[in-house]
């Protein structure tokens, strides 16, 4: 389901702004971003943001931009994630030809960085450990100590350096600090560790190395050897641009990029914190990466958010420097703002009730051919069998109903949409005094199209025909959590708490046109008075078709919220 961009350019912000005038002034011939995730983990929709905007200034600029995995902790990387990672942009609509890296491609320079470093003496051995170092760097209001080892000579710290690439030492023993100022009241800058030992495998060089180099001291080179001009990151990184800046200015590095820094994507009703949807899949809360209630772009492609919803809900909400939480409602308007354009229309009953049109001949048969969608007559036609013996929902029928309801009832009138209008003359029920069957009669003058004199009739309910309709299952997702920010009303924070239990409904015995069957492919069908529905790539197949909403015809939880309110 991989779609092409929209054509459509996107607003100005003050990034465009930043990169339009450094391209005008001439301090650059060209832009070159990148794109930057560890593969530690699934992308997920705050990454989203970033991706657009890093592929999408490039396109807009007709510069470049790198897609560059910073794989420097061999213990929490896997090749599973950077292949999800590569899905993922992709199905974004962006593409990086050549322009594939990885931080393990510059190792060896990486480390001819860090000894650079130590000839300036710029850089020492620490033999502290991690405990020592870390009750050692101060606070917001208290300057750091000094280590023991900080004044090593620059001999001692080249050959403690090479014997720690050579395997001579245990893992904690030792690491690599840059060494900057104690007392800065940025802690960042108080003498950061830039490598450490790690005896494990690495995904890619195998047991070339056992030092790693940390991301801070990584990401900035990485960015100058690749020659780019706008380092774009999350205001998380805001308080590390000096120490960026201090590394780049420190070594002979290639060229100087310039770190901007913009708000995260906050999104109320999920979670979008790697440790904690870590948590979510491996405790079992949910079914994968992909659950379809997991705001990561595995889980929105599986549950039919085509890629285009994503582009535009980022557009959206734009790119500022103001932290704020975005409601989960503009997602999801967007997602209805697409489909509507692009969905075909099908009819689908999720609880169905047999209707037994009496007065209707056991061997007529009907087709109606509405259209496949009602603003886009250039999708053609569909299909709509009818006969004796139909399916309507349960929740289209009352026995005693409110005022004002004008659906079906006992001796009430209601229209078929696309059919005729039916009345329900009997009701019949099963041994256990449930309402299993309604016994109506249609009035053949009120085919859909004719108008006859002094009939109306407001109530229009969807229906399919018993013998030629198919059953499937059909799954109906809402939020994961029941609570705006999940977590916040707990003491200690905990968001397992706030997950909604009503998050998913399976309905089993469901009944859809079967012209669906033959027709989908991979496509959102709007089910007529329900949603939009996607058909489960992963469960579903021919012989037993799986159905994910992906989202409601109108925004449920703001009805709710009205009512409570």
């Amino acid at each position: 389901m991989r779609e092409s961009k929209s054509p459509e350019l996107p607003a100005t912000d003050f990034i465009r702004n930043i990169i339009r005038n450094d391209l005008a002034t001439g301090k650059h011939k060209r832009l070159v971003t990148r794109f930057p995730p560890e593969p530690n983990g699934h992308l997920h929709i705050g990454h989203a943001k970033s991706i657009q905007l890093n592929f999408g200034t490039a396109e807009e600029f007709k510069g470049i931009c790198f897609m560059r995995f910073d794989d420097t902790n061999p213990l929490k990387e896997e090749e599973e994630y950077v292949d999800g990672i590569l899905k993922d942009v992709s199905w974004m609509g962006y593409e990086w030809e050549e322009r594939l890296t990885y931080a393990s491609d510059y190792f060896e320079q990486l480390y001819e960085f860090a000894e650079e470093l130590i000839k300036k003496g710029k850089a020492y051995v620490e033999s502290q450990s991690a405990e020592e170092i870390r009750s050692k760097r101060g606070t917001l209001t208290e300057p750091g100590i000094n280590s023991p080892f900080r004044d090593r000579s620059v001999e001692e710290n080249l050959t403690l350096f090479r014997q720690m690439r050579a395997g001579e030492f245990d893992d904690g023993t030792h690491v690599l600090r840059a060494k900057i100022d104690m007392a800065s009241p940025n802690i960042n800058m108080r003498d950061p560790v830039l490598y450490r030992i790690r005896k494990v495998p690495h995904q890619r060089t195998a047991n070339q190395w056992c030092i790693y180099p940390l991301y801070d001291f990584t990401h900035g080179l990485s960015d100058a050897m690749e020659g780019v001009t706008h380092s774009l990151c999350t205001l998380e990184f805001e308080d590390h641009r000096p120490l960026y800046d201090w590394i780049l200015s420190e070594v002979s590095a290639p060229c100087i990029p310039r770190q901007i820094e913009f708000s995260r994507l906050n999104l109320r009703y999920t979670v979008l914190s790697k440790r904690k949807l870590i948590q979510l899949v491996e405790e079992g809360h949910v079914s994968g990466w992909d659950d379809p209630r997991m705001m990561t772009l595995s889980g929105l492609r599986r549950r039919g958010y085509p890629a285009s919803v994503i582009r535009l809900f980022c557009e959206r909400i734009g790119i500022s420097k103001s932290e704020n939480n975005i409601d989960m409602s503009i997602l999801e308007d967007c997602a209805r703002e697409v489909l509507d354009k692009t969905a075909p229309r099908m009819m689908c009953v999720l609880k169905p009730l047999k209707v037994i049109i009496t007065n209707y001949p056991d061997d007529k048969a009907e087709n109606f051919q509405p259209a496949r969608h009602p603003k886009n007559p250039e999708m053609g036609k569909r299909k709509v069998p009818f006969s004796r013996e139909i399916y309507i929902d349960h929740d289209d029928f009352r026995e005693d109903p409110p005022p004002n309801y004008f659906r079906l009832a006992p001796g009430k009138e209601v229209r078929l949409r696309y059919a005729y209008v039916i009345r329900c003359d009997e009701v019949i029920y099963d041994e256990r005094g449930v309402v299993s069957e309604l016994h109506c009669t249609y009035d053949q003058a009120t085919r859909s199209g004719a108008k006859p004199e002094g009939r109306k009739v407001k109530g229009i309910i969807h229906w399919v025909s018993a013998k030629d309709s198919v059953q499937v299952e059909v799954r109906l997702y809402d939020r994961l959590f029941a609570k705006p920010i999940p977590g916040s009303d707990d003491p200690e924070g905990n968001f397992l708490n706030d997950i909604n239990r009503d998050s998913i409904e399976i309905l089993s015995k469901c009944q859809i046109e079967s012209e669906t069957i033959t027709s989908t492919n991979q496509e959102v069908f709007q089910f007529e008075r329900l949603g939009y529905f996607y058909p489960d790539p992963v469960d579903s197949h021919a012989e037993a078709m799986v159905f994910n909403r992906t989202v409601t015809l109108r925004d449920t939880w703001a009805i709710l919220e009205q009512e409570q309110n």
